[in-house]
């Protein structure tokens, strides 16, 4: 077991680089794609894991939220505990962890179970992760780092393109019985991997300055993150009490602590004090939260469309999701080897700009096709949102930091990942609750939709009169109550009313399962038809995030950073 120690002086200049310096770097990105893809196959798993386990769409939302928001508070004190007592020390503790609580949540019985491991999967990780790009500066020649970090964007490519693939594949497969539960296990044979690989091979490295944890900046941060997400995503299911208004209104003045207490800290701030007073961090960290937010709810609500509104399974949902991966990928490539270092700024412009395109593409494709929309026919307008991704993200973190100090670029980078990951919960706690408020919203125009059809089922069957009209408003008012509920397993009442009036009108046996069939073939088209009206009115709301995004981008600085700090 290896048990040199290298610091940052010691290891500026090393005379003769570290032997398994390349395999220390493919353990690093072993945890990089475990982190990668847990965060990305819930958006096709969530669904399947809903109707597994039972709760309500809040569920959904804290599945997803509970793992970014976690590794969003932890990240910059994970980094910092890698400085002070080691970094391979927390690779160990942080791959070990991860992969016990990812077998936690294979093993979930409950949706707060699930939840709570999704929770302490975030923390683990944002303890892993940081420990590789620290270690990986120690042990590689200046000559190298190119290199070394340049492997991080094709496997983050394939990770983004193979993840929802891999999820709809696996739960589909159904090996062993897992279904779901198969995703978050496949994180044990590369959790053995990289703890095993980095007990044997990592060096020891840490900071050669004393550093302190700045454990009240944390739990500021921390309060100020629960107070802001918390109700965005439990206010509706809750009927928005006036608490949640109180919280969101009290998250402000917490943030505003932390900056003012940050600034007063003389030594081992979470944050360079000096940070908050540059235009080019203040204004990159809102842009961040605009994109990662506006990005992660989209991606969240589009799966949940393609599953429960089109009906699509895992599989064929995660395959409809590789438009906007592709084009992501093809994006990321084209802005990080060229565009990005020439054109800077105007490139996350550009990106942004395409991804509105896309995203009016994608509404123009559910109005044009209601509800025959398909995979197919959202692919090009999805890609188009894709590749604009791709342009904005490459370059998006060297040109904020172009704006800061040499001597603050880590602590920024810090920041800037954490502040990320919250983002994306903010986005798919606000992106989520509009699509789930606005669900049911129109209803009776798709009830309308179908009373011809339920009509022609009952006179076939010989129903008429008031009979036949009360059959009709039960129909509607069941599809209400369905789409609105917070559970969709539970049945409401008015279907069962429907039902008993269906049984009460029906001539004969046959005839009552006749109009059964015809009422659940009308019921299934109106749910398509709401989903696709709803999931139209949501990509307003992404694009309308864009759009803000686009405007607050003017804040950044116009050329990236260039040195090998960026």
């Amino acid at each position: 077991m290896t048990t040199a120690t290298v610091t940052e002086a010691a290891s500026a200049a090393p005379a003769t680089p570290y032997r398994w310096r390349w395999l220390v770097l493919a353990i690093v990105l072993a945890a990089e794609i475990m982190d990668l893809l847990d965060s990305t196959v819930v958006n096709i798993a969530a669904p399947t894991i809903r109707k597994d386990l039972g709760g309500t769409y809040s569920a959904i939302q804290w599945i997803a939220a509970g793992y970014t928001l976690a590794f969003a508070v932890m990240l910059v004190t994970g980094g910092r505990l890698g400085d002070i007592v080691g970094r391979r020390r927390m690779f160990l503790i942080g791959a070990a962890g991860f992969t016990i609580s990812s077998v936690l949540c294979a093993f979930a019985q409950s949706p707060e179970m699930l939840i709570g491991s999704r929770v302490l999967q975030g923390a683990l990780g944002a303890i892993m992760i940081p420990q590789g790009f620290g270690v990986i500066k120690m042990i590689f020649p200046v000559s190298e780092l190119a290199a070394a970090f340049g492997a991080f964007g094709p496997v983050m490519g394939l990770s983004a393109v193979c993840g929802p693939i891999l999820a709809g594949g696996l739960i589909d497969a159904n090996w062993f019985g897992t279904g779901w539960r198969m995703i978050f296990l496949i994180n044990l044979p590369l959790g053995l991997l990289a703890f095993l690989g980095a007990a044997r091979f990592m060096p020891e490295s840490r900071a050669s300055r004393a550093t302190r944890l700045d454990l009240i900046g944390m739990l500021l941060v921390t309060a100020g993150s629960l107070l802001l997400v918390y109700p965005l995503v439990q206010g509706r299911e809750l009927g928005w009490p006036a608490w949640s208004y109180a919280m969101m209104v009290a998250a402000l003045p917490v943030f505003g602590i932390f900056v003012w207490y940050e600034r007063r800290r003389e030594s081992s701030p979470l944050i360079e004090a000096g940070l908050f007073a540059k235009r080019a961090f203040s204004g990159g960290l809102a842009v961040i939260m605009g994109f990662f937010g506006a990005m992660l709810g989209f991606l969240l609500v589009f799966g949940l469309f393609l599953q429960v509104g089109l009906g699509y399974g895992p599989l064929p949902a995660g395959l409809a999701m590789a438009p906007w991966a592709i084009g992501t990928a093809i994006g990321a490539a084209l802005s990080g080897a060229a565009l990005g270092p020439k054109f800077g700024r105007k490139v996350i412009h550009a990106g942004l700009l395409a991804m509105i395109v896309g995203f009016a593409g994608t509404w123009y494709t559910l109005v044009h096709y209601g509800v025959t929309t398909s995979a197919w026919a959202t692919a090009p307008a999805v890609f188009v949102a894709g590749f604009g991704m791709g342009l904005v993200v490459a370059p998006l973190f060297s040109v904020i930091l172009a704006g800061v100090a040499e001597h603050e670029v880590g602590t920024a980078s810090g920041v800037l990942n954490a502040v990320q990951q919250l983002g994306a919960a903010v986005g798919v706690a606000v992106v989520g609750t509009v699509f789930f408020s606005l669900l049911g919203s129109q209803a009776g125009g798709a009830a309308a939709g179908q009373t011809a059809a339920v009509r022609g089922a009952l006179v076939s069957a010989g129903v008429t009169g008031a009979d036949q009209q009360r059959i009709v408003d039960g129909f509607a008012a069941c599809l209400r109550d369905r789409l609105t509920a917070d559970d969709p397993d539970v049945v409401p009442a008015s279907c069962g009313q429907v039902q008993g009036s269906v049984a009460a009108a029906a001539r004969s046996p046959e005839a009552g399962q006749r109009i059964g069939g015809a009422l659940a073939a009308s019921g299934a088209r109106a749910v398509k038809a709401d989903f696709v009206d709803v999931m139209r009115r949501t990509t307003w709301v992404a694009a309308a995030l864009i759009g803000l995004t686009f405007l607050l981008g003017f804040l950044l600085p116009r050329s990236a950073r260039t040195d090998e700090f960026a």
